[in-house]
């Protein structure tokens, strides 16, 4: 088992990959030998993270993807196969949030949410098994939450997203082994990231943090354990499986 995070051979596919984790995402898999795919809706902004990883010694390819568009999923694939070969591994990390009380949401609101976080997976997770079946199987990780176990408030559509990514995860899980492709998801807890560390440095964000079991955020590489044993044959016996990354956060 000493090699069963080494990624050679393989490609992997991550969307959302312009920034935040999916660039976290895509660097960890490319170091372990995966060649990466790197999607997001403008393939332009994957430029600079393309040259980081090929300067790295990594071998990269962007696509543009919209993954609430079937039409533009099944583009990015025949892409990303054209220049990499097969995909082995999804990563299905695209997701937004619109921080709303409940009674001001809108309809436009909710639907941007869950179109990207929930149909996305969806789309993106259906496209990769048809593949990975026709191919001998593979690995999709679907990129939860940990407010898809446990809400929180002005986050109503984020919360319903991620709660029925957990339960696709299963679905696809059970449906897609038959088939050789294996399905879990990450639930992340509180991640520092460029866009957050001035809020959890605040009075608010400091009183957050102290609620947390380890009594500290996350860091991206404290997700890379995770992606790793589900990306490769150390989870070969794993689906449908909810692998939560949070120091605790439940707990309290």
């Amino acid at each position: 088992m000493a090699d069963a995070f080494n990624l050679t051979g393989r490609t992997a596919l991550v969307t959302g990959a312009s920034q935040g984790l999916g660039a976290g995402f895509a660097v960890t898999l490319a170091a372990a030998g995966a060649k990466v795919a790197l999607a997001a809706r403008q393939a332009g902004k994957l430029a600079e993270l393309q040259k980081t990883i090929e300067d790295a010694g990594g071998t990269a390819h962007a696509v543009a993807m919209d993954v609430t568009d079937a039409a533009s999923v099944r583009a990015a694939f025949d892409d990303a196969e054209a220049a990499l070969g097969p995909v082995d591994v999804l990563v299905n990390n695209a997701g937004i949030a619109i921080p709303k009380p409940f009674l001001e949401v809108t309809e436009a609101d909710w639907d941007a949410v869950v179109d990207t976080n929930l149909k996305g997976c969806f789309l993106a997770g259906q496209e990769a098994a048809r593949r990975m079946s026709q191919h001998g199987g593979g690995s999709i990780i679907n990129i939860s939450s940990v407010l898809g176990q446990q809400v929180i408030g002005q986050l109503a559509s984020y919360c319903a997203s991620k709660a029925g990514l957990i339960h696709l995860t299963k679905a696809m899980g059970l449906e897609l082994a038959r088939v050789g492709v294996r399905v879990n998801a990450i639930c992340p807890g509180y991640i520092e990231t460029p866009m957050n560390s001035e809020f959890f440095h605040s009075p608010a964000g400091e009183k957050l943090v102290k609620g947390i079991a380890q009594r500290r955020l996350g860091q991206a590489d404290d997700l890379d354990g995770a992606l790793l044993l589900l990306a490769s044959d150390a989870s070969r016996y794993m689906t449908g499986t909810v692998v939560t990354v949070d120091g605790g956060f439940l707990l309290g």
